[in-house]
């Protein structure tokens, strides 16, 4: 995917981040160098005000502007938060269909990347880069060369079980479950059909977890699914949350055959895994 000599771009699409990051994220850009990238950041990565760095449509164009790029190999998102919905509107997603290039990102960057899937068809990673400097760093950083800068899978095979049925195909969607659902109603809401929904979650206990479950059946998308994959739900499992959200699934979706599974590798933790949002996958 990636080789040395590459120029990647660093963007916030999110919330900025605070400037009591700032050493973290320039031991993230010393550890790209040691692999031979080239990190080009963003103008709008650190906060001049609470929480934002730039208005919507400088982040925007700060994104744009990497993927116009021809040196930009690549895009990793280092944001989360709550309003990378506020860019949607103001992205030329012509540019990023005749220029793809890999995209990372995670968490609140989930509406990004469905939005990517539904005008473009391009997929994205659900990775969030920042792992690589993180607790788990040198483990993180062994699975992103075998896996990014190399051919091998380490990044990407993910242990699950299956709680319904027995297989599921389809190209994968979702991504943290509370920003996904800021996509409903509007028209960067990706069509579900035959696809498989993959959902995590970092906060919130069973009655968020029960609410938002809800709002997806209400919009008919385990009607349309070939299968559900659940992620990491942090707080739910730090704090033993009843009903689990197993136990939530399945009464959400009822009588119905879709098929269900569970991993424990993908999500919001230092040590998580990638999934590609938008590529055709099997389980069985």
């Amino acid at each position: 995917m990636l080789k040395k000599g590459d120029y990647v771009g660093i963007s916030v699409c999110s919330d900025a981040r605070k400037e009591n990051e700032r050493e973290k994220i320039e031991r993230l850009c010393l550890e790209l160098k040691d692999m031979g990238l080239v990190p080009v950041l963003s103008s709008c990565i650190y906060e001049k005000e609470i929480a934002f760095s730039t208005g919507a449509r400088q982040r925007a164009e700060e994104l744009m502007r990497f993927y116009q790029d021809d040196r930009i190999k690549a895009v990793f998102d280092i944001s989360g938060g709550d309003m990378c919905n506020e860019i949607l509107d103001k992205i030329d997603y012509d540019v990023i269909s005749k220029n793809e290039k890999p995209f990372f990102g995670y968490s609140d960057i989930t509406a990004l990347m469905n939005a990517i899937y539904r005008k473009t068809g391009n997929p994205s990673c659900l990775y969030q880069i920042r792992n690589l400097v993180g607790s788990f760093g040198d483990e993180q950083k062994r699975r992103f060369s075998d896996s990014v800068m190399s051919d091998g899978r380490e990044l990407f095979d993910f242990e699950y079980k299956f709680i319904r049925g027995e297989e599921m195909k389809g190209v994968v969607l979702g991504g943290n479950m509370r920003c996904l659902l800021k996509l409903a109603g509007t028209e960067f809401m990706p069509d579900f059909t035959d696809k498989i929904i993959f959902l995590e979650s970092l906060g919130g206990g069973a009655e968020r977890t029960v609410a938002c479950i809800s709002q997806l059946r209400q919009l008919g998308v385990f009607n349309r699914v070939n299968g559900v994959l659940l992620g990491e739900f942090t707080y739910m499992t730090q704090n033993n949350c009843r009903p689990t959200v197993e136990e939530i699934i399945l009464r959400e979706t009822g009588n119905a055959e879709i098929s269900i599974a569970r991993t424990q590798e993908i999500g919001h933790s230092h040590n998580s895994k990638a999934i590609m949002i938008g590529e055709y996958i099997t389980l069985n």
